[in-house]
């Protein structure tokens, strides 16, 4: 099985030449059938540089990189470095993430089921000097919205496979068209992605024995945008979601809700959702073409994909 993992990086030269030697040490044993690609989102930092010096160091894994004129945000980033992939299944990997020795493996046997999109990875961080695991997601349909939230590792569904970690199927992938660009620059196309597959018919599955160290305090989001924009973009993310996934009967639910979504946004201070609306409506016309785009393909209800616990 060729496999191929993509690591899109915008400004992490740090964790470039920190994290990716360990990641190739850990995936060695494949390197008869594995390519890395990196693909630099027009860094303005030593990234490609850093990038260069990881080709030209590493002699018995082929290293592809790849680099962006101009920033195009995640979701876009990572669909130019899976359009160059050769590999039948396609893991995901963020530059702050460090897989454990052992962690393909686990992944990979689920794909023998040819309905399987995607397998999660165990995500493990170190936090307030606790390790939490998490990984899993789960979520509901609440007051108009789809509100997710983090799920029991021991079960072995998920609603969405995280595009900072997880195992893709290629063929799906480009069937499903990938990410979708909405959402650039970050949050929510990773779900939106899982779950326009679950309403296909296909599977997104969680693997516990697959885990990967998160390094959430060196990501470029957290590092590079303001707490605002980054609430800002999840909103307007979110709204897209519904908009353009959910059935009518949410949909519904959600047109009903939003004014007490706005006035609670109002008077609880949270204005950032009120922002993330209006940039959200801007974007009407094409969120309307992509709803009757996907939802041809759709053939499961909300209610028969939704995992809640």
């Amino acid at each position: 099985m060729k496999l191929s993992i993509v690591i899109p990086n915008y400004n992490g030269e740090n964790n470039l030449r920190n994290n990716i030697p360990k990641l190739i040490e850990v995936v060695r044993e494949y390197r008869e059938d594995l390519e890395v690609i990196i693909t630099d989102d027009a860094s303005s930092d030593n990234s490609p540089q850093v990038i260069k010096n990881l080709v030209n160091n590493t002699r018995d894994i082929k290293i592809i990189p790849l680099f962006n004129e101009k920033n195009l945000g995640f979701a876009s980033n990572v669909n130019r470095g899976v359009s160059r992939a050769s590999g039948e299944i396609i893991i995901l990997l963020n530059t702050d993430v460090i897989p454990h020795a052992g962690f393909l493996e686990p992944l990979l046997n689920h794909f023998s089921d040819e309905k399987v999109f995607a397998v999660g990875c165990v995500d493990e961080s170190v936090e307030d000097e606790k390790i939490i695991l998490r990984g899993r997601g789960i979520g509901e349909w609440k007051r108009g919205l789809l509100v997710h939230s983090r799920g029991e590792i021991s079960k072995s569904d998920t609603l969405w496979v995280s595009g900072g970690s997880g195992a893709f199927r290629k063929s799906l992938w480009v069937m499903l068209g990938g990410f979708d660009t909405l959402y650039d620059p970050f949050y929510w196309e990773d779900i939106d992605l899982s779950y326009r597959a679950r309403k296909m018919g296909f599977f997104t599955l969680f693997e516990n024995k697959s885990i990967v160290r998160h390094e959430h305090e060196k990501g470029i989001i957290k590092n590079k945008f303001s707490k605002n924009e980054v609430k800002r973009i999840a909103f307007r993310n979110q709204f897209f979601f519904v908009w353009k996934n959910a059935d009518i009967s949410n949909l519904a639910s959600h047109i009903i809700w939003l004014p007490y979504h706005i006035l609670k946004g109002i008077t609880s201070g949270e204005i950032m959702l009120i922002f993330g609306l209006l940039t959200a409506l801007i974007r009407i016309p094409v969120i309307i073409q992509s709803r009757l785009k996907v939802r041809k393909f759709f053939i499961k209800k909300d209610s028969e994909v939704i995992i809640t616990k």
